[in-house]
């Protein structure tokens, strides 16, 4: 009898083994099963860069990072959170308004959290993947940096990338995101600047009344005004503000004194050469109409002062852009007619596409 019962426990232990081992194999199967669907890449919808026929070649590379709707969106929700602030407050968006050419129009110079004040304009953010350099002083030489300079900026996000990048591992809707976008489960600075790259670079501007009338479409002309300015913009203002993109992506003095308060040096403060004292990035003028205030500090509040400046206050410095060493001579109709065909530069289906808009929840 007690052999026979030994027996039993015998199998009945063989048997407890093989169903452990078989529980075993079967959670080992569900978390791995589990593991792939977490962590597989989910198909990304690529996006094809568009731009009108006869506009130059872009300079960014698409090839190196394609764009996704995907990348977009994420970028997008990263534009307008004020999470890359140091305190929350301050958002991409808080000094690039959509509405105003995404840029700032209620004071001169940038603010920055706890009220600070910075020392530049906000410039706009828009046709990027046309440009070589940023910035006003051309001090960021790759888009794809390029929000790096206000999260860092003391007077600006007062951010480190660091902690930037900590805040967004610790949030459950990011890491899904990056996960999804990146296929890597730790979020990383560098995709971080990529997907912010991914929304900015794609705030292109080219569906203004000029367009339309370049484009021949029909029912659209300029009116006597505007077509009076146009020819008055062409003759006095486009070897700097080159169409179509309006400006030549270069750094120019336009004869603005000096700021006293700010002594901004301009172009010279990342070169260390005097002959690039004074010099600012040309603007371009695209939706000029909504993006005041002007110059890089803001000091003109309205177009009628910014031709006024460049007819009559010009100061003569050694850097002078050789560009305006021609006197610009307007009488005051003419300054009118040019500000009308300014006017039609302004591209309302740009500045209110929903597309570019704050986020839906």
């Amino acid at each position: 009898m007690k052999m026979y019962i030994c027996e039993i426990n015998k199998k009945a232990n063989k048997f407890k083994k093989r169903r452990r081992l078989k529980l075993i194999s079967v959670s080992a199967l569900l978390i791995a099963t589990i593991s792939i669907l977490s962590f597989a890449p989910i198909t990304i919808t690529k996006i094809k860069f568009t731009y009108p026929s006869g506009w130059p070649q872009p300079r960014y590379n698409f090839k190196t990072h394609p764009l996704s709707e995907e990348g977009f969106q994420l970028g997008r929700k990263l534009f307008y959170d004020p999470i890359l602030s140091k305190d929350s407050t301050i958002s991409c968006s808080s000094c690039h308004l959509q509405a105003t050419g995404f840029t700032h129009v209620d004071h001169s110079l940038s603010h920055g959290i706890n009220g600070s004040t910075g020392s530049r304009n906000s410039s706009t953010i828009m046709n990027l993947a046309w440009n070589q350099f940023f910035m006003w002083d051309g001090g960021v030489n790759h888009i794809e940096v390029l929000a790096l300079a206000p999260i860092t900026n003391q007077l600006e996000m007062d951010e480190t990338m660091t902690h930037v990048v900590q805040k967004l591992n610790s949030s459950k809707f990011y890491r899904q995101k990056f996960q999804e976008l990146y296929n890597d489960s730790v979020i990383t600075g560098q995709h971080l600047l990529l997907a912010i790259t991914q929304f900015i670079i794609q705030l292109n501007t080219f569906n203004s009344k000029y367009d339309k009338v370049m484009r021949h479409e029909i029912g659209i002309e300029f009116t006597q005004q505007e077509l009076n300015g146009f020819k008055l913009f062409r003759a006095n203002c486009a070897s700097c503000h080159i169409e179509p993109l309006f400006t030549n992506s270069n750094f120019e003095n336009n004869g603005l004194p000096i700021d006293t308060s700010l002594r901004d040096i301009g172009r010279m403060k990342i070169t260390q050469l005097k002959q690039d004292s004074l010099k600012f990035k040309v603007p371009t003028l695209r939706n000029i109409q909504f993006t005041q205030p002007y110059m890089h500090d803001g000091r003109f509040k309205k177009l009628s002062e910014v031709i006024h400046h460049y007819t009559i206050e010009k100061e003569i410095s050694a850097t002078l852009s050789n560009k305006l060493a021609r006197p610009i001579k307007l009488n005051p109709n003419e300054k009118i007619d040019l500000i009308s065909f300014l006017y039609t530069l302004s591209d309302k289906e740009f500045l209110f596409n929903p597309r570019f808009g704050y986020p839906k929840p």
